[in-house]
């Protein structure tokens, strides 16, 4: 977790949780706000605010979101903090913790709930829309393939790779072994980037083309390679970049 030594842990267990959310004026109180205005409307330190439900004495439980959210790298350092790094925080114990890493859970749950329904790919776009937001919160590289039937709707996603994704490592029989499974006229695959800039590396161009290639020789078609940032994504394809 970036900046922990900025955090006050000094009187942590010996100060007791009194600032409750009831507390607040009722102006600032997040949960008047999600019911008036809804939760899109709220900001990430009113969200985390209504998990913890209590502050501290002197302190209170917006003041401690707020913290959180600005010293623990913002939304993306929260989702991928374990359980005894959110412990670090001031004003965060056992219970605090296991309620903030559930809902990150039900959240990454709700996505692959989605995957279900059969989106149909109709632009890069589209598959960042998809994997996105899970796969910019990942601390390590993660190859997945996105099997589509002749509708471009999503079959399935696997993650083939998990760790660097080295042209040296990854085999084409690996990548293309689950649509083969399934009879898949066409795959997807996408990676990340755990820097946060998706611009895709000389590696990421040979192992495009050699999927791509291995593709053809099995009437599989490539359709593109989607490489995920953080916030944003690049498509080889339409850079013509391992496609050409």
């Amino acid at each position: 977790m970036p900046g922990l030594g900025n955090f006050d842990l000094s009187d942590k267990d010996a100060t007791p949780y009194t600032t409750q959310i009831r507390d607040l004026p009722i102006t600032e109180r997040p949960r008047e706000r999600l019911r008036e205005v809804g939760p899109s409307a709220l900001s990430d330190s009113e969200l985390l605010a209504i998990l913890l439900s209590t502050g501290r004495k002197g302190r209170s439980v917006l003041d401690v979101a707020t913290n959180m959210v600005a010293n623990g790298g913002g939304l993306s350092g929260l989702a991928g903090a374990s359980h005894a790094e959110l412990c670090e925080f001031d004003s965060v114990g056992d219970a605090k913790a296991c309620t903030i890493l559930s809902a990150l859970e039900l959240g990454k749950r709700a996505l692959a709930v989605r995957r279900d329904n059969r989106v149909r790919i109709n632009s890069p776009l589209d598959v960042y829309n998809l994997l996105g937001t899970e796969m910019a919160f990942l601390d390590q590289e993660s190859l997945k393939v996105l099997l589509l039937n002749t509708k471009n709707e999503v079959l399935s996603v696997t993650e083939v790779y998990k760790g660097t994704v080295d042209s040296s490592l990854v085999r084409v029989s690996e990548v293309l072994r689950p649509a083969i499974r399934e009879n898949c006229p066409s795959i997807i695959i996408a990676h990340n980037h755990p820097s946060g800039d998706p611009a895709p590396s000389a590696e990421d161009v040979s192992i495009t083309r050699r999927i791509r290639d291995g593709g053809d020789t099995m009437d599989i078609k490539l359709l593109d390679h989607i490489v995920i940032g953080m916030g944003t994504f690049v498509s080889m394809k339409d850079r013509n970049m391992g496609f050409d």
